[in-house]
Formats: structure tokens, sequence, C-alpha cells
């Protein structure tokens, strides 16, 4: 972090070092032009004052010194006031925005018409404020985020720890008599510990993926090999909890996609297991389909659960979100799953979307980038 601050204050400090280099490059363009415009027009004038005092006499001089004055000022004052318009006012509109910025407000944009160099560092002083604006409001999101997640770990640590507690105090007061209670209390612990120890595991694997260091193993791999076996051993797992399930294969083609197996398979295991969590208890139905959109494989998971209520839909990838908020069916949700799953189909390039209906059930279909295709039996 520390690193990536230094990085943005360098970038700035160049940014400032060009500015303003910019600021002079006009001045020094009309310093010049009257550096060189003066030598030639004193020996011009020089030369007109002999020729008139030559020909016409002084009468006629006096007159011409007149006029000269006069065009003289006329033109000073039309370049002073183009000095003014194009140069002396942006700079100062400049100096008001910097001082807007070093008291912290990044809601300053500076208006100007002129399109000189001082115009071009003003929209450069712009585009910087934005970038500013953006990086500040991403600062305070990530803070917000930061606490709401300390928040929530300490929420969903404080119930299983409580538990474990309350139990172990019973067992080391010699309170459980009988070896049926005492089982019952060592399972009850055992299902605590197991959620904490899948919470942490979560929570370190998302912290990796939200700071980008998760390593991933890409390998190109067929589609529907990998697919039938993947859906073969979830159908085996999840026959043996009582769960129907259905896989159908509707590829015209086979596809290679690269991907890390490990991390698709647990994104896709992390969906089904948010189905058998939320699903009904008794005749829990799970159809799962493959099939190919456009450049993208398309991994289709329906279910007969309760579906998702509408208002809930935009949330349900967020960490820690819960429809069920109070939990009554499973204490051994993270709120961590989904959130997951979508971080980990994001890093292969992918997408991953749901639609839902209340009380009909809910579809979530992960979407992975074709990288080769099979084609009169060759892949390309």
């Amino acid at each position: 972090m520390k690193e990536k601050h230094s990085h943005e204050f360098i970038e700035k400090s160049n940014k400032i070092r060009c500015m303003r280099h910019m600021h002079h490059r006009e001045f020094d363009q009309y310093h010049r032009r009257i550096r060189h415009f003066r030598p030639f027009a004193l020996i011009f004038n020089l030369v007109i004052v002999y020729l008139l005092f030559k020909w016409l006499g002084i009468h006629v001089i006096s007159i011409f010194f007149a006029a000269v004055i006069s065009i003289k000022e006329i033109t000073q004052l039309y370049f002073l006031r183009r000095l003014e318009k194009r140069i002396i006012q942006p700079i100062d509109k400049l100096k008001t925005g910097v001082e807007e910025i070093a008291k912290g407000n990044y809601d300053v944009k500076i208006e100007c018409s002129v399109t000189n160099e001082i115009g071009l560092l003003i929209a450069s002083f712009n585009e910087m404020v934005q970038k500013l604006r953006e990086s500040e409001k991403m600062k305070i999101e990530y803070e917000d985020n930061r606490k709401a997640l300390i928040a929530n770990i300490t929420h969903d640590l404080k119930t299983p720890i409580a538990s474990i507690q309350g139990y172990m105090e019973a067992i080391v007061d010699r309170a459980v008599k009988s070896p049926e209670d005492m089982e019952k209390y060592l399972r009850i612990i055992y299902s605590n510990t197991t959620y904490m120890n899948k919470l942490i595991d979560d929570l370190f694997l998302f912290s990796k993926l939200d700071m980008d260091k998760v390593e991933f193993k890409m390998e190109d791999v067929h589609i529907y090999l990998y697919m039938a076996d993947l859906m073969e051993e979830l159908k085996l797992e999840l026959e043996e909890k009582g769960c129907r399930f259905e896989y159908t294969n509707k590829m015209e083609f086979d596809c290679i996609v690269k991907i890390d197996g490990k991390r698709i398979y647990q994104a896709i295991r992390n969906i089904i297991g948010n189905a058998v969590k939320y699903g009904p208890e008794d005749d829990l139905s799970i159809r799962a389909e493959v099939y190919q959109q456009g450049e993208y494989v398309c991994i289709g998971i329906k279910d007969n659960g309760p579906g998702i209520p509408e208002d809930k839909l935009p949330y349900i990838f967020d960490r820690f979100y819960r429809i069920d908020t109070e939990r009554t069916k499973d204490l051994m949700s993270t709120g961590l799953g989904l959130s997951i799953a979508r971080e980990l189909v994001e890093a292969h390039g992918g997408r991953i979307t749901v639609s839902s209906v209340e009380n009909e059930g809910s579809c979530f279909t992960v979407s992975l980038p074709v990288s080769k295709r099979l084609r009169d039996g060759v892949y390309q």
C-alpha cells in the first residue's frame, strides 16, 4: 500500500512539473516576439523620422509622432488585454483550483475556453482532479468495506465461540451426566469449530483475491471432459444427501477454455452449496447444463429452491450477505461463498449472473471465454 501511494505521489509530482513547464511556453513566445521586434521597430522609426524631417519638415514630424504614440498605446492596450484574457485570468483560476485541492476539495472544476498551452494545462488539471476524486471515493469505499468486514467477522465468530464456551463450561462443571448428552455437546462443539475453520479459510482466500495475490495455474482444458468429470463427482455427493441432480451437455462442438480447473470447480461448488443450504430439505432438485453462447462457454445451474426476492438480487454477491439473515436452516454459511465464486470467475475473464423467481427457484450462469474451438477436427 505504501509503495502504491509513493508511486501516485511521484506521478502527481511529475504532472505538476510538466504543468509548470507548460506555464512558461506562451510567455516565452510573447517575450521572444517583443525582443525581436524592438530593434526592428527602432530602426524603422528612425528611418521614417529622418525621411519625414528631410522631405516635410518639423510640423509634419510632430503630427507623425502623435499618431505613432496613439497607435502604440492602442496596440499595447490590446496586447495587455489579450495577455490578461488568455494567460493571467486562466492562471488565476488555476491558482484558485490548486488552493481548493490543498484544502481537500476534489469537486472543483475550472472552466476555460482558451486553446493555448494554458488551456491544455487546465484541461490536464481537471483530469487530475477527476482522478483524485475517484481515488478518494475508492479510498472511502475501501475503508467502509474494511470496517464492515471487521464488524461481520466479529459477529460471525462471536456466536460459535460463545456456543463452544457454554458447552465446554457445562462439561468442565460436570453438568453433563449421560453419555448421550456428552456426545451431543461434543458434536455441537465440533460443528462450531468446523464452521470457524471454514470462515477463516474463506476469509483468507477472499483477502488474497481482493489483493490479487491468488496464484492461478491456467491450463488449456477440454470443456467436454472437464464438465463430465466435475458433474459426475458432484452427482455422487448430492445423491448421498438425497438431492436429485441432472446434468445435460448442450455443446455442439468441443471447446478449450484456459482456466485453473481447481478454482472453477470451487466456484461451481460454492454455487451448488448455496442451493443446498437454502433449498428445500425434501425433494431438492438441481439441474446443470453446459452450452456455448457466442465466444463464451456457459454453465447453468438451476434449482427448485425458494428463489431470491427481486429487491435482494443485486446484493447476493456482496461479502457476508445472507438472504436468510437469521440462518435458521444452516449455521455453517459464512456469507462469502457467492462472493468468492464471482471473484474466481471474473479472475478468469468470465462473468457470473443470476435470475430468480420467488417460489420457483434460481438459475446461476457462469460464462467463461473460449480459448480454442474444434473446427474440421482441429482445435483453432
